[in-house]
């Protein structure tokens, strides 16, 4: 069936993000902004005017009927209980607006959701993928105040009303630096949309999976964040169907979600390992109907089920593996039924790899050699050294003494 790619875009005001909305829609996507819907919501006889009239006084309206947008913004940004009020009243109106915007966009294309307040309602999980245009809090406030004619206490109370840039980076798969000329942008936006969001779209309308790299890498401190995010969409297209929190064990980094773990080398700090990102789901155990009823929901989330890699084919002969369709991030979503013992080994070793360093960097040092002999001596390589190494994880959980 054919899909939309979604894609949520946001920055703090003042970060240029209307420039790389206007960028996308010129190369073909179909721009859905909020602000936009937000201006048409309070135009003159609409509700939502006549509920910010009823709660904040007729004050907020200028001589000829339309919303004072000025009075009201320094009114709600220098007080917290006013812009609480103001969001009920406008945020429930412009998601049902954009939601329904978005569902109008016809098939097989590219949608942006162009979102201010997307990182501060945690919508991230909503989208195949997040864009987040960044540009450093002094900046934009030089631009609010160069650009827009506010002054610098005003510009600071709107800037610090929303996500700092922790949090934004946090939520982006996608960061688009924004300090530098206008053309750094467009060209940065150039590469997404050609190397990234087409190739993208294109593996999504045909259940293709993106290819993933082999071979170890330096351990890189951000896949436990890349691997949250993914967790997180994939926990919305599992829903209900996910087994439980206590299916999956504790996990110390908070790299989990609820029925869903992050397993694999990426989830052992300090292990070399392939760039890729590899999730456990589990499902209630039963007759299979669960886990062929996720491929469709996997899919359109942007993780087609993947029959042929050397890969899946290594582990279960492919039938439950999915692979992500984004270019940009290699992952897989392995879907397996509580109580299998594929499913709780892959759990067990990476809690034991966690705690035990000499047994991470001998895994490290095994991958290594391997790596130079090819793809399938790799693969062997890994599987011969933690079939025998599940032996000493089964040892230390059930609390007997192990190597330090």
């Amino acid at each position: 069936m054919p899909l939309v790619l979604r894609v949520g875009l946001t920055g703090g005001i003042g970060s240029g993000k209307s420039t790389v909305a206007a960028r996308l829609a010129e190369r073909g996507a179909v721009v859905v902004d909020a602000d936009r819907i937000a201006r048409e919501l309070v135009e003159p006889g609409q509700p939502a005017l006549a509920a910010l009239v009823e709660a904040f006084g007729a004050w907020v309206l200028r001589p000829d009927g339309t919303l004072d947008r000025s009075a009201l913004g320094k009114l709600v940004f220098s007080d917290d209980a006013a812009l609480l009020r103001l969001n009920a009243i406008m945020h429930p109106r412009i998601e049902a607006r954009c939601s329904e915007a978005m569902a109008a966009v016809p098939r097989e294309a590219i949608v942006v959701h162009d979102m201010p307040l997307l990182v501060e309602h945690e919508q991230g999980s909503d989208y195949h993928l997040v864009v987040v245009v960044g540009v450093p809090a002094d900046e934009r406030v030089r631009r609010l105040v160069s650009e827009r004619g506010m002054t610098a206490e005003d510009a600071w109370r709107r800037v610090r009303a929303q996500a700092g840039e922790g949090r934004q980076r946090a939520a982006a798969d996608v960061w688009l630096d924004n300090t530098g000329p206008r053309r750094d942008v467009l060209v940065a936006v150039d590469r997404l949309w050609d190397e990234r969001l087409v190739p993208f779209e294109a593996n999504l309308q045909v259940g293709r999976p993106a290819p993933a790299p082999e071979g170890p890498v330096r351990y890189d401190p951000q896949w436990p964040e890349q691997a949250a995010r993914l967790a997180g969409r994939v926990v919305r297209a599992v829903g209900d169907d996910a087994a439980g929190d206590d299916a999956v064990g504790d996990d110390a980094a908070g790299d989990d979600a609820a029925g869903v773990a992050h397993i694999g080398s990426t989830a052992v700090p300090g292990l070399a390992g392939a760039d890729v990102i590899d999730l456990l789901v589990l499902v209630p155990a039963g007759d299979g109907a669960d886990v062929e009823a996720l491929r469709d929901r996997l899919a359109a989330a942007g993780f087609p089920r993947d029959d042929t890699s050397a890969e899946a084919l290594a582990r279960d002969g492919g039938g439950r593996v999915h692979v992500t369709a984004d270019p940009g991030r290699a992952a897989r979503v392995w879907v397996r039924a509580t109580g299998e013992p594929s499913a709780r080994s892959a759990v067990l070793l990476r809690d034991w790899l966690r705690a035990h360093d000499a047994e991470r960097d001998a895994y490290a040092a095994v991958k290594a050699a391997a790596a130079a002999t090819g793809a399938e001596r790799y693969r062997a390589a890994k599987h011969e050294w933690l079939g025998a190494a599940l032996a000493r994880a089964e040892a230390w959980a059930a609390g007997a003494p192990g190597p330090e």
